[in-house]
Protein backbone atom coordinates (compact mmCIF):
# COMPACT_ATOMS: atom_id res chain seq x y z
CA UNK A 1 0.00 0.00 0.00
CA UNK A 2 1.32 3.45 -0.92
CA UNK A 3 2.43 6.07 2.06
CA UNK A 4 -0.62 8.42 1.20
CA UNK A 5 -2.86 5.40 2.39
CA UNK A 6 -0.80 4.96 5.48
CA UNK A 7 -1.10 8.56 6.43
CA UNK A 8 -4.73 8.19 5.90
CA UNK A 9 -5.32 5.90 8.78
CA UNK A 10 -2.26 7.30 10.72
CA UNK A 11 -3.76 10.81 10.89
CA UNK A 12 -7.29 8.88 12.04
CA UNK A 13 -5.23 7.33 14.93
CA UNK A 14 -3.73 10.48 15.04
CA UNK A 15 -7.28 12.29 15.74
CA UNK A 16 -7.70 10.26 19.04
CA UNK A 17 -4.05 10.37 20.28
CA UNK A 18 -3.91 13.73 20.42
CA UNK A 19 -6.67 15.07 23.34
CA UNK A 20 -5.05 18.04 24.32
CA UNK A 21 -4.98 19.68 21.00
CA UNK A 22 -8.30 18.16 20.24
CA UNK A 23 -9.78 20.08 23.00
CA UNK A 24 -7.84 22.95 22.35
CA UNK A 25 -9.65 23.59 18.88
CA UNK A 26 -13.16 22.52 20.15
CA UNK A 27 -12.85 25.25 22.82
CA UNK A 28 -11.71 27.97 20.06
CA UNK A 29 -14.51 26.54 18.33
CA UNK A 30 -16.86 27.49 21.06
CA UNK A 31 -15.35 30.84 21.94
CA UNK A 32 -16.28 31.91 18.34
CA UNK A 33 -19.45 30.34 18.44
CA UNK A 34 -20.02 32.49 21.79
CA UNK A 35 -19.06 35.67 20.12
CA UNK A 36 -21.03 35.25 17.06
CA UNK A 37 -24.16 34.15 18.94
CA UNK A 38 -24.26 34.64 22.56
CA UNK A 39 -23.62 31.57 24.91
CA UNK A 40 -27.35 29.66 25.00
CA UNK A 41 -27.07 27.14 23.02
CA UNK A 42 -30.80 27.08 22.53
CA UNK A 43 -30.33 30.13 20.61
CA UNK A 44 -27.40 29.35 18.77
CA UNK A 45 -27.39 27.19 16.16
CA UNK A 46 -23.44 27.17 15.69
CA UNK A 47 -22.95 26.43 19.45
CA UNK A 48 -24.81 23.57 19.91
CA UNK A 49 -22.76 21.99 16.98
CA UNK A 50 -19.60 22.99 18.45
CA UNK A 51 -21.10 21.25 21.96
CA UNK A 52 -22.00 17.94 19.75
CA UNK A 53 -18.72 17.74 18.28
CA UNK A 54 -17.10 18.10 21.63
CA UNK A 55 -19.12 15.25 23.06
CA UNK A 56 -18.36 13.60 19.78
CA UNK A 57 -14.63 13.48 20.97
CA UNK A 58 -15.35 12.15 24.58
CA UNK A 59 -14.60 16.19 26.01
CA UNK A 60 -15.67 16.31 29.35
CA UNK A 61 -19.02 17.94 30.45
CA UNK A 62 -17.31 20.25 32.59
CA UNK A 63 -14.64 21.41 30.36
CA UNK A 64 -17.19 22.30 27.75
CA UNK A 65 -19.19 24.40 30.28
CA UNK A 66 -16.22 26.29 31.65
CA UNK A 67 -15.48 27.20 27.90
CA UNK A 68 -18.57 28.32 27.63
CA UNK A 69 -18.17 30.42 30.54
CA UNK A 70 -14.67 31.57 30.01
CA UNK A 71 -15.15 32.30 26.29
CA UNK A 72 -18.78 34.86 27.61
CA UNK A 73 -16.82 36.77 30.58
CA UNK A 74 -15.65 40.07 30.04
CA UNK A 75 -11.60 38.27 30.20
CA UNK A 76 -12.57 36.48 27.18
CA UNK A 77 -9.80 35.84 24.37
CA UNK A 78 -11.40 37.87 21.42
CA UNK A 79 -10.62 35.27 18.33
CA UNK A 80 -10.15 35.75 14.91
CA UNK A 81 -11.15 33.41 12.10
CA UNK A 82 -8.41 33.57 9.32
CA UNK A 83 -7.74 31.09 6.36
CA UNK A 84 -4.50 30.57 4.82
CA UNK A 85 -3.66 29.74 1.34
CA UNK A 86 -0.36 28.38 0.14
CA UNK A 87 1.39 25.35 -1.54
CA UNK A 88 3.08 22.82 -0.15
CA UNK A 89 6.21 20.95 -2.34
CA UNK A 90 4.87 19.39 -5.26
CA UNK A 91 2.31 21.99 -5.98
CA UNK A 92 -0.35 20.57 -3.75
CA UNK A 93 -2.44 23.20 -2.47
CA UNK A 94 -3.21 24.16 0.88
CA UNK A 95 -5.81 26.21 3.15
CA UNK A 96 -5.60 27.00 6.75
CA UNK A 97 -8.29 27.95 8.64
CA UNK A 98 -7.16 29.06 11.95
CA UNK A 99 -8.79 30.65 15.29
CA UNK A 100 -6.44 32.96 16.56
CA UNK A 101 -6.14 36.04 19.43
CA UNK A 102 -3.23 37.51 17.59
CA UNK A 103 -2.54 37.29 13.73
CA UNK A 104 0.57 38.85 13.32
CA UNK A 105 2.08 36.04 15.29
CA UNK A 106 -0.06 33.29 13.44
CA UNK A 107 0.35 34.39 10.25
CA UNK A 108 4.09 34.63 11.35
CA UNK A 109 3.95 30.87 12.32
CA UNK A 110 1.93 30.04 9.34
CA UNK A 111 4.45 31.18 7.13
CA UNK A 112 7.70 29.59 8.84
CA UNK A 113 5.54 26.22 8.34
CA UNK A 114 5.90 26.74 4.68
CA UNK A 115 9.21 27.91 4.22
CA UNK A 116 10.54 25.04 5.85
CA UNK A 117 8.70 22.44 4.42
CA UNK A 118 9.64 23.40 0.56
CA UNK A 119 5.75 25.17 0.15
CA UNK A 120 5.34 28.58 -0.04
CA UNK A 121 2.36 30.49 1.80
CA UNK A 122 0.09 32.39 -1.10
CA UNK A 123 -2.09 35.57 -1.29
CA UNK A 124 -6.19 35.17 -0.59
CA UNK A 125 -7.70 33.68 -3.75
CA UNK A 126 -4.45 31.83 -4.93
CA UNK A 127 -5.88 28.34 -3.62
CA UNK A 128 -9.59 28.63 -2.71
CA UNK A 129 -10.93 28.19 -6.33
CA UNK A 130 -9.66 24.79 -6.36
CA UNK A 131 -11.79 23.84 -3.36
CA UNK A 132 -16.01 23.25 -2.88
CA UNK A 133 -17.02 24.50 0.65
CA UNK A 134 -19.60 21.98 1.84
CA UNK A 135 -21.43 21.06 4.67
CA UNK A 136 -20.72 17.32 5.90
CA UNK A 137 -22.95 15.87 8.49
CA UNK A 138 -22.26 12.48 10.13
CA UNK A 139 -24.83 10.39 11.46
CA UNK A 140 -24.46 6.80 12.86
CA UNK A 141 -26.21 4.78 9.99
CA UNK A 142 -27.93 2.04 11.75
CA UNK A 143 -31.82 2.51 12.74
CA UNK A 144 -32.70 4.97 9.44
CA UNK A 145 -34.31 4.43 6.78
CA UNK A 146 -32.10 6.45 4.34
CA UNK A 147 -34.09 6.65 1.54
CA UNK A 148 -36.90 8.47 3.02
CA UNK A 149 -35.06 10.80 4.82
CA UNK A 150 -32.91 11.73 1.72
CA UNK A 151 -36.51 12.96 0.16
CA UNK A 152 -36.91 14.72 3.68
CA UNK A 153 -33.71 16.21 3.72
CA UNK A 154 -33.44 17.72 0.07
CA UNK A 155 -35.93 20.88 0.70
CA UNK A 156 -33.04 20.96 3.69
CA UNK A 157 -29.85 21.10 1.13
CA UNK A 158 -28.94 17.81 1.26
CA UNK A 159 -27.19 17.32 -1.85
CA UNK A 160 -25.49 13.77 -1.53
CA UNK A 161 -25.34 10.64 0.93
CA UNK A 162 -22.24 8.77 1.53
CA UNK A 163 -22.11 5.25 3.48
CA UNK A 164 -18.72 4.88 5.36
CA UNK A 165 -18.15 2.21 7.15
CA UNK A 166 -20.97 2.63 10.02
CA UNK A 167 -21.84 6.36 9.58
CA UNK A 168 -23.80 8.13 6.92
CA UNK A 169 -21.86 10.93 5.57
CA UNK A 170 -24.42 13.92 4.99
CA UNK A 171 -23.31 16.69 1.84
CA UNK A 172 -24.56 20.58 1.28
CA UNK A 173 -23.47 23.45 0.66
CA UNK A 174 -21.50 25.72 2.85
CA UNK A 175 -24.77 28.37 2.61
CA UNK A 176 -27.34 25.21 3.87
CA UNK A 177 -25.27 24.11 7.06
CA UNK A 178 -27.88 25.91 9.14
CA UNK A 179 -31.06 24.47 8.07
CA UNK A 180 -29.87 20.95 7.15
CA UNK A 181 -28.51 21.32 11.24
CA UNK A 182 -32.14 22.39 12.18
CA UNK A 183 -33.77 19.45 9.56
CA UNK A 184 -31.83 16.96 11.43
CA UNK A 185 -32.32 18.41 14.97
CA UNK A 186 -36.24 18.44 13.87
CA UNK A 187 -36.18 14.72 12.45
CA UNK A 188 -34.29 14.08 15.75
CA UNK A 189 -31.53 12.69 14.22
CA UNK A 190 -28.41 12.91 16.54
CA UNK A 191 -24.70 13.98 14.63
CA UNK A 192 -21.38 12.67 15.67
CA UNK A 193 -19.74 15.66 13.64
CA UNK A 194 -20.88 18.62 11.89
CA UNK A 195 -18.60 20.60 9.87
CA UNK A 196 -17.81 23.11 7.42
CA UNK A 197 -15.10 21.61 5.41
CA UNK A 198 -12.74 22.61 2.30
CA UNK A 199 -13.27 19.31 -0.44
CA UNK A 200 -10.68 19.74 -3.26
CA UNK A 201 -12.16 19.72 -6.87
CA UNK A 202 -8.68 18.23 -8.37
CA UNK A 203 -6.23 15.87 -6.78
CA UNK A 204 -2.77 15.26 -7.56
CA UNK A 205 -1.44 12.07 -6.89
CA UNK A 206 2.26 11.56 -5.57
CA UNK A 207 4.84 9.16 -5.24
CA UNK A 208 5.64 8.03 -1.66
CA UNK A 209 8.62 10.33 -1.09
CA UNK A 210 6.75 13.10 -2.55
CA UNK A 211 3.78 12.35 0.01
CA UNK A 212 6.14 12.58 2.64
CA UNK A 213 7.56 15.94 1.81
CA UNK A 214 3.75 17.24 1.94
CA UNK A 215 2.94 15.08 5.35
CA UNK A 216 5.80 16.95 7.07
CA UNK A 217 4.30 20.23 6.59
CA UNK A 218 0.24 19.12 7.29
CA UNK A 219 1.57 17.41 10.76
CA UNK A 220 3.37 21.03 11.34
CA UNK A 221 0.35 22.96 10.72
CA UNK A 222 -2.02 20.68 12.43
CA UNK A 223 0.25 20.92 15.58
CA UNK A 224 0.29 25.16 15.51
CA UNK A 225 -2.67 25.50 18.54
CA UNK A 226 -4.14 28.17 16.28
CA UNK A 227 -4.85 26.05 13.48
CA UNK A 228 -8.28 24.98 13.45
CA UNK A 229 -8.27 22.49 10.02
CA UNK A 230 -5.94 22.18 6.75
CA UNK A 231 -7.36 21.15 3.77
CA UNK A 232 -4.92 19.73 0.75
CA UNK A 233 -5.01 18.47 -2.66
CA UNK A 234 -3.08 15.61 -2.36
CA UNK A 235 -4.72 12.21 -3.51
CA UNK A 236 -5.33 10.59 -0.65
CA UNK A 237 -6.88 7.22 -1.90
CA UNK A 238 -4.98 3.67 -2.23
Amino acid sequence: MGRAFEFRKERKMKRWAGMAKTFTRIGREIALAVKAGGDNPDYNPRLRVAVQNAKAANMPKTNVENAIKKASSKDAENFQEVTYEGYAAHGIAVLVETATDNPTRTVANVRMHFDRCGGALGTSGSVAFMFNRKSIFKVKAEGHDWESLELELIDAGLEEIKMEEDEAVLYADFKDFGSMQKALEDLKIETSSAQVEYLPTMSKKLGDTEVEQVIKLIDRLEEDDDVLNVFHTMDMSE
